[in-house]
């Protein structure tokens, strides 16, 4: 019978000769960490379980042979561990050189370059050269999904990361393991594209990639060629809550970019318009709440309403939950709102031709980009309406130029006779963290055991923390 760590006792070893106190249960990487000892990992993350596949961060334990995993074994009272010998240095060298020796050599070209983790580990080792012979690779060309992931998977180190968060954090299962030995791969069902699966690209498996083997599709470059043409009127929605991230991706001191910076920023870009997408979200809200009250008033409608932050939640219940479509909610979301309200009532006041007008929404959730169909096309057919992540407005700075922290003040623009205010109501509503989650709640709703009146679903987990993660507007 195995043994259950207790939290409440203490453990006392040494690392590289440093004495260390640990609560009984701690991973051998984790104590190392709190003596500021930096164990190399490459399939190791701090939000999925304990995986000893890439084997780089092994170590010696008590002067023994067998070199133990320092992500996936628990330190025990008196250990006497070493993680930088000769023999783990040429050990972890020779697995970094192993992976290289099949891993495409593009990374000048490579949207993971300088936030590559396996190119990190490449440099901290100084490899410079490769050893191995290279066998000729046959390199795919990487698939997009949709606009909003892309899967190159020549560059896959099979880590295990996606895997993991899609199989059991997400629940989703569209991306799996094949095969054995040399010919293991990660791999989706019946090896189809994630857009014609069960997925909701939700894109988890792109923010646990360490490195260009699922990544965010890029967008930025059709935007900045719809900001050049001048005979079309561009707006933009941004919530101004994401001052946070400009301040950490431009290494600037908490609280140099502003909301009036960032607005500043967005016309420098060359948008005509720049609003607060809170407005747009209190406008989705207002349209969630009308619906509800109507199915309540004329009871012609079943309860809970089902709702959720983005599209993703209505493909995600649409697949697993198909008896319940009656629940689903049919209202706008918050770019919906923008772009139409952009070529209906904006149009209108403004005098612009509908078709004249591009809409943009900056959105902090790589899985906001995800949409059911394509709306808003200029005069020549060409697509006008874009989500895109925070990530690619960054990238467009960087491209033009912007210094957001040299920038002056400027206010977002009017929403007056645009936007239609309304008075908060109360409603019984359920908030659902992520898919796992997600299906307990709309398993007790086909039970008919759900008393809520609203069901709302957002895409990211409960205390599974992202930088990129969205969380629905707080009114």
């Amino acid at each position: 019978m195995s043994h259950k760590p207790d939290p409440n006792k203490n453990v006392n070893l040494t690392i590289d000769g440093i004495p260390v106190t640990v609560p009984e249960g701690t991973r051998i990487l984790e104590a190392a960490k709190k003596v500021n000892i930096k164990i190399p990992v490459l399939c190791e993350h701090p939000e999925l379980c304990k995986r000893a596949i890439c084997r780089i961060c092994v170590v010696e334990c008590d002067g023994r042979g067998k070199l133990l995993a320092a992500c996936a074994n628990d330190v025990w009272e008196g250990v006497n561990i070493v993680t930088n010998s000769v023999r783990l240095l040429d050990i972890r060298k020779t697995i970094i050189e192993l992976i290289l020796a099949n891993h495409p050599q593009d990374c000048l070209s490579c949207v993971r370059s300088k936030n590559c983790e396996l190119q990190s580990l490449a440099a901290d080792f100084g490899i410079c050269k490769q050893p191995f012979e290279r066998k000729e690779m046959k390199c795919k060309p990487p698939l997009h999904e949709g606009n909003v992931l892309v899967r190159d998977m020549d560059k896959c180190v099979k880590c295990g990361r996606c895997v993991e968060v899609c199989q059991e954090i997400q629940t989703i299962r569209s991306i799996n393991t094949s095969h054995r030995s040399v010919n293991y791969e990660i791999n989706t069902p019946y090896s189809q594209p994630l857009i014609d699966s069960a997925c909701v690209l939700c894109g988890h498996c792109a923010t646990v990639c360490p490195v260009g083997a699922i990544y965010e599709h890029d967008e930025s470059a059709r935007v900045l060629e719809m900001l050049n043409k001048e005979k079309l009127h561009k707006v933009v929605q941004i919530d101004p809550a994401l001052c946070t991230v400009f301040d950490k991706q431009f290494e600037l001191p908490a609280g140099t970019v502003t909301p009036g910076k960032i607005a500043t920023a967005l016309k420098q870009l060359g948008f005509d318009k720049v609003f607060d997408a809170k407005f747009s979200g209190r406008l989705s809200v207002k349209e969630e709440i009308d619906e509800l009250l109507t199915r309540q008033k004329n009871n012609n409608g079943k309860l809970p309403l089902i709702s959720g932050c983005s599209p993703n939640v209505i493909k995600f219940a649409g697949i697993n939950y198909p008896d319940l479509k009656e629940h689903f909610s049919q209202c706008t979301d918050a770019h919906g709102i923008i772009d139409k309200l952009a070529r209906s009532k904006y149009s209108e006041i403004s005098g612009i031709d509908p078709a004249a007008i591009a809409a943009v929404t900056v959105t902090p959730c790589i899985s906001g980009k995800f949409r059911l169909s394509d709306t808003g096309k200029d005069a020549s057919g060409e697509l006008c309406s874009f989500v895109l992540s925070i990530n690619e407005i960054i990238s467009l700075f960087r491209k033009k130029g912007v210094i957001l922290n040299n920038l002056t003040e400027s206010p977002f623009d009017d929403v007056t006779g645009l936007f239609d205010d309304t008075d908060s109501i109360s409603v019984k509503t359920l908030t659902v963290h992520g898919y796992a989650n997600a299906r307990t709640v709309l398993d007790s709703v086909r039970r008919g055991e759900c008393d809520a009146d609203l069901v709302k679903i957002m895409n990211c987990p409960d205390g599974f923390k992202y930088t990129d993660c969205c969380a629905f507007p707080d009114f």
